[in-house]
């Protein structure tokens, strides 16, 4: 099963590998490694899930933001790979910014969203390290930005 098919199985649809936003790639393959650049929770094109957790979003809104920036990880590695996912061996590391308030601590949960993603994609091989920190402000306005090195096989 490829990786669109088995993100199908859990209701989910591979988004296009978005262009990059700015003066940079959207990843690199090198040493043995895929690090891919941050990825906003806009899909396909559209934009989605604009604002601060704390002030206009709430929990379940950051969760699926994170759960966004996860499929656009997803789409920049498989387009890493030519769509070849016996290539990588596993997700090494997540990077996660939450948009929020001062006031606001439980970026560890909204992060989840994408944590738990890659775990139900990937198995083991989709367990990892990470953070996730606050920000007071995220390019676009996005409520969450998180980036991600994968190991090739």
């Amino acid at each position: 099963m490829n990786l669109a098919e088995k993100l199908q199985t859990l209701g989910y649809d591979l988004p296009e590998a978005a262009a990059p936003a700015a003066n940079y790639v959207p990843y690199v393959v090198s040493g043995g490694h895929v690090y891919v650049a941050g990825q906003i929770p806009f899909l396909n094109g559209k934009k989605l899930h604009i604002g601060r957790l704390g002030e206009d979003l709430n929990m379940e809104d950051g969760v699926e933001a994170a759960r966004a920036c996860a499929l656009n990880i997803l789409a920049q590695a498989n387009a890493a790979v030519d769509e070849d996912w016996a290539k990588i061996k596993r997700l090494v590391k997540l990077g996660g910014f939450v948009n929020c308030t001062a006031d606001f601590y439980d970026h560890p949960k909204v992060v989840n969203g994408a944590s738990d993603l890659m775990v139900a994609v990937m198995g083991e091989a989709g367990r990892h390290a990470r953070f996730a920190v606050g920000a007071p402000s995220l390019p676009f306005g996005v409520a969450v930005e998180i980036d991600a090195i994968f190991e090739l096989a």
